[in-house]
């Protein structure tokens, strides 16, 4: 991947995970790269627990990617983790991204899915200038 994130960039990501799912009740949001690298991040988790975070789930997509193959599917575009409190939902923006959603049980799945997908819409444009 050769691509560069400027200031802007992130910062018209950033207020589209703002508009899209923060303000919707996502307790947090983040993007990652295929390679684990977190992006850029907003919300109520701080940081130190964000970035190993942001490792794994990037290695639990493409451990998923692998599995979708060898069922004979191209790709898994969204996963959906359900816990006791909190819920993780993360979908591929592109080949190179990964937008995670982490949420309470007090929010829907039907929101967060919702918020998500009009997110990566938005996302897309500003990923690919």
């Amino acid at each position: 991947m050769d691509l560069i994130l400027t200031q802007e960039t992130i910062n018209k990501l950033e207020d589209i995970m703002q508009k899209e799912l923060l303000e919707h009740g996502v307790d947090h949001a983040f993007i990652v790269d295929s390679a684990g690298n977190l992006i850029t991040e907003g919300g109520k988790f701080p940081p130190e627990d964000i970035m190993p975070l942001a490792a794994l789930l990037s290695a639990n997509f493409a451990a998923t990617e692998r599995i979708a193959k060898l069922i004979g599917e191209k790709d898994f575009t969204l996963l959906f983790h359900k816990g006791s409190r909190f819920n993780i939902h993360f979908g591929r923006i592109n080949q190179d991204f990964i937008l995670v959603t982490l949420f309470n049980t007090e929010v829907s799945l039907g929101l967060v899915r919702l918020g998500s997908i009009k997110a990566i819409e938005q996302m897309l444009p500003v990923l690919q200038s």
